[in-house]
């Protein structure tokens, strides 16, 4: 029985890399739905006929190395010795942290620069200062 690895939505950007052979395919998914996801399969010989774009791609694990891409009635049979999936939550990672608060020294400096820049005198103050550095 299959093992579906990634359900695609909407448009899938196909890549085959220069360097080592391999087709990556990057979007969106169901299983992570506003997180990018890129699929690599290390394949020792990428897919010719697979064109740049695709839609709704749902990529399975057939057996051992063999995997197969839907698209539509677009079927594609790929032997990968290792597939890569990778899904950017840094939106949800950094999301989760709470920032840092910022140091009185830091707050009370910018005060002190924007209440001088408010007026003339601040400012022909803060040219003078700079002048000298």
């Amino acid at each position: 029985m299959p093992e579906t690895l990634a359900t695609f939505r909407g448009s899938v950007r196909c890549e085959r890399s220069s360097g080592a052979p391999a087709l990556t395919l990057t979007g969106m998914t169901l299983e992570s739905p506003g997180e990018p996801t890129a699929l690599t399969l290390s394949a020792a010989a990428p897919l010719a006929d697979c064109p740049e774009m695709i839609e709704d791609a749902i990529v399975e694990r057939l057996s051992g190395e063999h995997y197969r891409i839907r698209s539509g009635a677009c079927e594609w049979s790929v032997e990968a010795k290792a597939v890569h999936l990778h899904r950017e939550i840094a939106e949800r990672f950094y999301g989760a942290i709470p920032p840092r608060p910022v140091p009185w020294a830091k707050r009370l400096f910018w005060r002190l620069v924007l209440a001088l820049a408010a007026s003339r005198t601040g400012l022909a103050a803060l040219k003078m200062l700079r002048r000298q550095v």
